[in-house]
């Protein structure tokens, strides 16, 4: 039954591309409309996951009147309904059509500390954060990222982000080739918002609250002596396009000691939040995994 199952999956992955491969096609004003109806729709409908958000709203804005959370909940859904649609830009349209999309602000940062060496980008969790791979038309780089459990999509998500060039790296393959590729002088585009468990975290603030972080990069930043830049992907308003805007390099970075540098990482990725709150991921349970002794919060 779990391989008619899984065959079922496949066949129904292998349609979805289609129908994705034939809307990529249409213009982003369009792509966005439809994808803000969708998200809408979706904060109506699936209300375990939008009580995921409001919560995660709550603990990082607590500030905040219940009127604000909940706009930037409505918000929020309407990027990412849109972010289902800048995943098919991102793999299907023509290297021209991307580099028109996308603008980029703070470019001076990247282009001073790639000039410097080693570069790890560091691109926290936004709706639009598939259509960074237009940066790979300009230089080598690496990505590293969860195998996703459709071998369809993730066939087709490895295609797609690759196809400039760059290389792919699951996490499954542990820290070697991640090295391999700064020393090749690839640009790493590091997911730092990701939760792994203790094994490989600490935890840091995250707009005050205690939370699992990753602290790899600081490892590898320290091992090939690279300049870590913060990279923010946000989707401009009306479907007109992209930004993707580059913060200063992390100063004193990496320090040695890994909570603080957890905490370094944590700050930049407030720093692109408060920018675009409305598109950062809060749908995933950011705040699952918890300090000992402190009750769930989902």
């Amino acid at each position: 039954m779990s391989e008619r199952a899984g065959s079922l999956g496949q066949a129904v992955a292998r349609v979805a591309l289609v129908v994705f491969w034939c809307l990529s096609h249409l213009p982003l004003p369009v792509l966005a409309a439809i994808g803000h109806a969708l998200g809408r729709l979706a904060h109506l409908l699936l209300a375990a996951r939008r009580r995921v958000v409001l919560t995660n709203l709550r603990l990082c804005f607590p500030e905040k009147s219940a009127e604000w959370r909940a706009r930037l909940a409505r918000a929020h859904f309407a990027a990412l309904g849109q972010g289902l649609f800048d995943i098919m830009v991102a793999w299907w349209a023509s290297p021209a059509r991307l580099s028109r999309l996308v603008s980029f602000r703070g470019r001076e940062h990247y282009d001073q500390a790639l000039a410097q060496g080693n570069v790890i980008l560091l691109v926290p969790h936004f709706a639009a954060i598939e259509i960074g791979c237009v940066l790979s038309l300009e230089r080598p780089m690496a990505n590293v990222y969860r195998r996703l459990p459709n071998p369809v999509f993730e066939a087709a998500f490895r295609r797609g982000i690759g196809r400039f060039g760059a290389t792919m790296i699951t996490q499954q393959e542990g820290v070697r080739p991640v090295l391999k590729a700064l020393r090749e002088g690839r640009v790493l585009y590091y997911l730092p918002d990701q939760d792994f468990g203790e094994r490989s975290s600490v935890f840091a603030p995250f707009f005050g609250v205690p939370t699992i972080t990753l602290h790899a990069v600081g490892r590898l930043a320290r091992s090939v002596t690279a300049r870590v830049v913060p990279c923010y992907v946000w989707q401009k308003p009306h479907g007109r396009g992209y930004e993707i805007a580059f913060g200063p390099p992390l100063e004193g970075f990496p320090s040695g000691d890994v909570l603080a540098d957890a905490t370094a990482t944590n700050r930049a990725i407030e720093d692109g939040v408060r920018e675009h709150p409305e598109q950062y991921f809060w749908v995933h349970k950011r705040f699952k995994t918890r300090p000992p002794g402190m009750p769930s919060v989902y």
